[in-house]
């Protein structure tokens, strides 16, 4: 019997193999065919691909199997997803497994926890300064505990994602300090150079992630004599992804998680992951050749995972991570929707939706294959004004001007503002500024309680479910961050914390209340109505298979800048999705929504038909309209 499970298996795998051969070796070819390693690279990355299909566990076979079967069940409208630091969720891994049911009740089927892996001690970049992929952040558990946590939330139907950093490991990562010892094998999996020369002709193109705290884009090592590029911090040394076993390590170390239980690999920093000279080293064509062949290497070994990659880029450049030319329906299944975030507060702010049409409408498509967004509002990092000079002209605003405007508002000096944030990071080159804060901070409620404005609160109130159910609808996942469904304030107690005082994202970091989430059912306050409101939300999502990631989404011009809209052309029929981003009532004409395809006027999310008044609908301040 075990004879023929093994030889059903090999099987299995060779047709897997075969399926995903034309994915893989010729992306392969043009990235290492010339190097003198390349024969024994393809050799050894088949065999690690054999090894890790056969150590598969038979309950993740059989959810490969049923994924193979079902290629669309991350674009359905029952994933919902749910971000969280795990210290500041439950403490520990063990702490999560009792929580479980907080996330089942909020309706969540996809978790993703921050940054698991062991980092380097002290100040690990919130976890993304890795030191051993293989090994859990002791401070959180052990891997079996990991695996523990994975296998419980399979059986409640929610998919697993974690972090995978790709650009760079730790400067104390096994691989680091043989190549700090001088080991040549492990110096040319990193990035590193013999004098300045080099270095120096690179970063004149090269731009600063973090000019603060972490000015330019190499560091020097007197005591081994070399030049190390370390593109985000001193102590996160970039890998050489020119080097073909750097590829093979990361393919070990992605099916190794992807056989403790992982489901979702988030693959981080991917747009730095190439260089070549004369160029931002971002993004470069070589970059989505790696991660195509990732992908590749997942569907033959662990088809039930799928990659997230991480790039907060503008549209043009975010695209091709889900698959263009070439690599359409072949690379990313997920890319973060990073300009619906920024579209969302700057309408937010300047209660005009001109930019959000226009930027929604005219960079992205109506449909993507084998793939979808992650859509937030916030996330665990700083907001960015991916807003370009081109498209602010579009609409008769300055680039520079409109992000400046956004950095004051949302940082909370600018006159009338309702939010309060704080600074991140400035560039003096560029005067463009990145903002730090919490979803209700920045959209007025910390404002509106602290000086006892029940109306501001309720506006604020308003302002956070409008952003839930625009990120529920919209298409592909919607993330919640954590605290988010509880409208969390800011945590100023960050700054009294060494490792978290220089990095005011820390602000939008707070530890889970778990006191207003015992009250979430019973209170009256933003915390039980936000709670309630986003349930509601993702209930309503999970009911109406029109919101399916395939069905496009197109962008509609409303006629009226105070508003947003948007129809999902599912096959049943049009959803006319409505957002009033002003505090004032304001009316459409219900013959524009059934010339957009909504005849029955019904609003999916209320589950109510929609009144009508001489014509029109009324939408209420900050109102939100699933209209079929």
């Amino acid at each position: 019997m075990a004879k023929a499970a093994a030889s059903a298996d090999d099987e299995i795998f060779a047709l897997r193999l075969d399926r995903s051969a034309n994915d893989l070796w010729p992306m392969l070819d043009k990235l290492y065919g010339s190097h003198p390693d390349y024969t024994t690279f393809r050799t050894s990355l088949e065999k690690a691909l054999r090894k890790a299909w056969a150590a598969r566990p038979a309950d993740l076979k059989r959810l490969d199997l049923r994924r193979d079967l079902e290629p669309d069940w991350f674009q359905r409208s029952d994933m919902a997803g749910y971000v969280f630091y795990i210290d500041r969720f439950a403490g520990t891994l063990k702490g999560v497994l009792d929580k479980l049911d907080y996330l089942e009740d909020l309706g969540i089927s996809y978790v993703h926890l921050m940054p698991c892996l062991k980092p380097r001690p002290g100040d690990s970049d919130g976890g993304y300064s890795v030191m051993d992929y293989r090994q859990i952040n002791p401070a959180y558990g052990t891997m079996a505990e990991f695996e523990e946590v994975a296998t419980a939330l399979r059986a409640r139907g929610i998919s697993l994602c974690i972090d995978l950093v790709l650009n760079h490991t730790a400067k104390e990562h096994a691989w680091a300090k043989k190549a700090a010892k001088g080991d040549a094998r492990y110096q040319d999996y990193y990035l590193m150079f013999d004098s300045p020369d080099q270095p120096d002709a690179y970063a004149r193109s090269l731009v600063e992630v973090f000019p603060e705290h972490a000015p330019g884009n190499f560091t020097h090592y007197p005591d081994f004599g070399k030049w190390v590029w370390t593109t985000f911090n001193e102590h996160q040394w970039d890998l050489n992804w020119a080097n073909p076993k750097v590829f093979l390590e990361i393919v070990e170390v992605m099916l190794f998680l992807a056989n403790r239980g992982v489901d979702v690999l988030r693959l981080d920093a991917v747009a730095f992951m190439w260089k070549r000279l004369g160029t931002r080293c971002q993004s470069e064509p070589e970059v989505h050749m790696i991660l195509q062949a990732l992908r590749a290497c997942s569907r033959i070994a662990a088809p039930a995972v799928i990659h997230l990659e991480e790039a907060i880029v503008g549209p043009a450049e975010m695209l091709p991570y889900l698959g263009r030319g070439v690599h359409d329906g072949k690379e990313g299944n997920l890319a973060y929707h990073n300009s619906l975030m920024v579209q969302f507060w700057s309408s937010l702010a300047t209660r005009n939706t001109g930019l959000m049409t226009h930027v929604l409408g005219t960079h992205f498509p109506e449909t993507l294959r084998n793939a979808t967004y992650a859509t937030y509002i916030r996330c665990h990092d700083d907001i960015g004004w991916a807003v370009t000079d081109e498209d602010a002209a579009q609409i008769g605003l300055s680039g520079p001007g409109h992000r400046a405007f956004l950095s004051d508002f949302y940082e909370g000096i600018f006159p009338g503002t309702f939010a309060r944030g704080a600074l991140f990071q400035s560039n003096p080159a560029t005067g463009d500024k990145r903002i730090s804060g919490s979803f209700a901070s920045l959209a007025g409620l910390e404002q509106a309680v602290s000086e006892g404005d029940e109306a501001a609160e309720g506006l604020a109130v308003q302002r956070i479910l409008m952003g839930h159910a625009l990120i529920g609808a919209f298409g592909g996942i919607p993330l919640i961050y954590m605290g988010d469904e509880l409208a969390s304030l800011n945590d100023y107690g960050y700054r009294d914390v060494p490792d978290h005082a220089h990095d005011s994202r820390w602000l939008h970091r707070p530890r889970m209340d778990w006191y207003l989430a015992a009250e979430r059912h019973h209170g009256i306050g933003p915390a039980a109505r936000v709670f309630a409101g986003t349930k509601h939300i993702l209930a309503r999502r999970k009911a109406n298979p029109a919101l399916h990631a395939q069905n496009g989404t197109r962008i509609l011009d409303v006629g009226d800048s105070g508003l947003f809209a948007f129809a999902r052309l599912a096959p049943t029929g049009a959803v006319v999705c409505l957002f009033n981003f002003t505090e004032n009532w304001r009316p459409v004409a219900a013959d524009w929504l059934r010339a957009q395809g909504a005849l029955a006027l019904h609003d999916l999310l209320s589950d109510h038909p929609v009144g009508v008044t001489d014509g029109q609908i009324w939408l209420p301040p900050y109102a939100r309209a699933w209209i079929a």
